[in-house]
């Protein structure tokens, strides 16, 4: 099982470290922390609150 886990951390390192694939993990982050804003209540309180000042 540790060297399954193990090999997983390895194979993402090697992806992590090319310059294209660093690109497509951030816009994956990006995309993922944008979802996470609007499901979690507390941050959807706040959107709204700023959007009905403007």
């Amino acid at each position: 099982m540790l060297d399954l886990i193990l090999h997983a951390f390895v194979t993402m390192n090697g992806f992590a470290t090319h310059p294209v694939m660093l690109v497509v993990l951030a816009l994956l982050g990006a995309f993922a922390g944008a979802k996470a804003v609007e499901k979690i209540p507390f941050t959807r309180r706040i959107i709204e609150r700023r959007e009905a000042q403007e």
